[in-house]
């Protein structure tokens, strides 16, 4: 039996519960009317994997039936399964607890169809607060629809806090320099997304860039005389210094009053108390126009200063506040100022990242959430080994000091050019890791996950996407990074520093491995259910992009050494180039809104150009 996140403890007994057309699904009278969002979802789950439709009714259980309870006896997150030969009993803590009950049954029901073993289950989470943050900004905003499907596979491995990345996608008012070039987020789309998270208990907190991380707010015409950097607007876009360049001016007071009435706007369409304000990666802060102040009070002060302003800005308003934790771990003089009903996201992405920022914020007595990551960005499969070992050092550092939450990223850097599925076990990692402090191992839990999430029963899947993740030769930051150089005149010698004449020579047995996993994905798809081989179309799309990029990637090392097209068509690899690109728009609209797919196509356009200029 697969249950991710693995339950505290589980007894198995002898025997099994039989569904049948009479079996009803009752929802007893301790349970509030939110209960029934739970059981439709379980209807659901038997109606597709054991082929019966039953009953939703409210009273009292019989035998055979599946009673759903609440036992104020239980802790808030704590629930009780158990099935036997007569009926089986999920009992819930609170209605958020019953709906975890319900998410472990259907986890068994996926796997044992009609016929349920007879098990007892008690459970409950090592870490109250278990979320994923999507990256909704730098690339890809995924439509609602799409996002309604994350959180419900959140809700069914017992996630309960999704937070979406906004610096420029939310549509303000008042303010369309900010998204008039995109395809924002709306007023309502989010309103509706909180109510349906809700629903599943799942705490939608608003995250809105308010300090580093404003490119397109500051670039703007109209509030370019509040960016730390003069001369912000009407330059070219670029991948690159949309990441690092655009931080707010805070010597100007009319910085701060524009983010309040920002704020003031965003925060009204959540039901939730929290606001995070980011506030990472102020790459800028004392650089600029600010810098007299800096050279006066410190940058440290200037930067604790600011966000203690929004601080207290929103615990009037009556939020809690949460703020990135990167800045204030490199000014740890200035960590006793940050108040204790503040939450600090503490992030780091490394599978090997270090416990000092972990350490320090617990010794300076901050309340802290570990931040690691699905490692996805600036890739096109998630590199899952990362992912795995970097979740599970950070939520090992969480129990060691005393952190009261996880919050798995899914960054979107350069692009989002990753397919939103490949940030699905990373994802489960978070899940299991922040559920119950471990998990199996690295090649187990990939198995489980390829049975239970992608119904593959080989249990290969992962195994297969983690050895094609491990073929990116020539990588799509790279790509970007020596294309966007390439435009603002960088040195030869400082775009050469973007190839890697080791990489590059193992690009033919890369390229190689990936046309074994292009079959191996193929066998394992006759292990998969028919409604789950979706995966299989945007996984050979990838494919195609790492071995086209490569193959790239070595071209262009041949023409910097004077052997430009050497043992290749640059016509022909060019061609190549927007056939890849043709397939992976249409996988992008079927998920995505359009946001910046054409920023994405401008990269494929400029190599392929400048492959053929060099093939002539």
């Amino acid at each position: 039996m697969i249950l991710l996140p693995t339950p505290k403890q589980v007894v198995t007994n002898e025997g099994t519960l039989k569904l049948n057309l009479g079996t009803m699904i009752v929802i007893d009278g301790s349970c509030p009317a939110g209960t029934m969002v739970y059981a439709r979802m379980l209807k659901e789950e038997i109606r597709e994997w054991a082929g019966l439709d039953l009953a939703i009714v409210r009273g009292a259980a019989r035998k055979g039936d599946i009673l759903l309870k609440m036992d104020a006896a239980l802790a808030d997150q704590a629930y009780r399964l158990e099935i036997t030969e007569s009926g089986a009993v999920l009992c819930g803590g609170s209605n958020t607890a019953v709906g975890y009950a319900v998410a472990t049954l259907r986890q068994i029901v996926r796997q044992y169809a009609g016929l349920l073993p007879c098990v007892k289950i008690d459970d409950e989470p090592m870490l109250k607060a278990r979320g994923f943050y999507h990256d909704a900004t730098r690339g890809r905003i995924q439509t609602l629809e799409n996002l309604k499907k994350m959180a419900d596979t959140m809700a069914f491995y017992k996630l309960n806090q999704l937070q979406l990345n906004v610096e420029h996608t939310y549509l303000f008012r008042g303010i369309s320099e900010l998204w008039r070039d995109d395809t924002p987020l709306t007023a309502e789309e989010i309103m509706e997304l909180d109510d349906y998270c809700y629903e599943r208990g799942i705490e939608l907190v608003p995250s809105l860039a308010t300090f580093g991380h404003l490119h397109k707010l500051l670039s703007s015409r109209t509030y370019e005389r509040l960016c730390e950097l003069p001369d912000s607007a009407g330059r070219p876009f670029s991948f690159e210094d949309r990441m690092a360049l655009h931080t707010v001016n805070v010597s100007n007071p009319d910085s701060i009053k524009l983010i309040k009435e920002m704020i003031t706007e965003y925060m009204s369409l959540f039901r939730t108390n929290k606001f995070n304000i980011c506030a990472d990666e102020t790459f800028a802060l004392g650089k600029g126009r600010s810098k007299a102040l800096a050279d006066e009070k410190g940058v440290g002060t200037l930067y604790v200063d600011y966000i203690c302003e929004l601080f207290d800005f929103l615990k009037k308003a009556g939020k809690e506040p949460m703020f990135w934790g990167d800045i204030i771990c490199r000014h740890p003089e200035q960590a006793d100022r940050i108040p204790k009903d503040v939450i600090c996201l503490n992030w780091g992405y490394s599978p090997t990242q270090r416990e000092y920022e972990t350490q320090v914020l617990a010794e300076a007595g901050v309340v802290q959430y570990v931040c690691p990551g699905v490692c996805g960005w600036n890739t096109w499969v998630n590199i899952l080994s990362n992912s795995y070992y970097n979740v599970k050092i950070m939520t090992g550092y969480a129990k060691k000091h005393g952190a009261v939450g996880m919050l798995n990223t899914d960054w979107g850097d350069f692009g989002h050019v990753n397919h939103p599925v490949f940030s699905i076990p990373g994802m489960i990692y978070g899940a299991a890791f922040a559920w119950s402090g471990d998990a199996p191992e690295f090649e187990e839990i990939n198995r489980q996950i390829s049975e239970l999430e992608f119904t593959d029963r080989s249990g290969e899947l992962l195994a297969c996407l983690k050895e094609i993740s491990d073929q990116m030769k020539f990588s799509w930051r790279n790509a970007v990074m020596l294309k966007e150089h390439t435009q603002k005149g960088f040195p030869r010698e400082k775009l050469e520093e973007l190839f890697h004449e080791d990489d590059m020579g193992k690009v033919p047995a890369a390229n190689e491995k990936l046309d074994q996993m292009e079959e191996w994905l193929r066998v394992i798809s006759r292990s998969m259910d028919s409604s789950r081989r979706g995966i299989v179309a945007v996984t050979l799309s990838a494919i195609d992009a790492l071995r086209t990029f490569n193959d790239v990637g070595v071209f262009l090392s041949c023409m910097k050494d004077g052997k430009a097209g050497e043992g290749q068509d640059g016509f022909m690899l060019a061609e190549r180039l927007e056939n890849c690109l043709y397939h992976y728009k249409k996988q992008w609209l079927e998920n995505s809104k359009q946001s910046d797919l054409e920023k994405v196509a401008e990269v494929f356009y400029w190599y392929a150009d400048l492959l053929r200029k060099s093939s002539k």
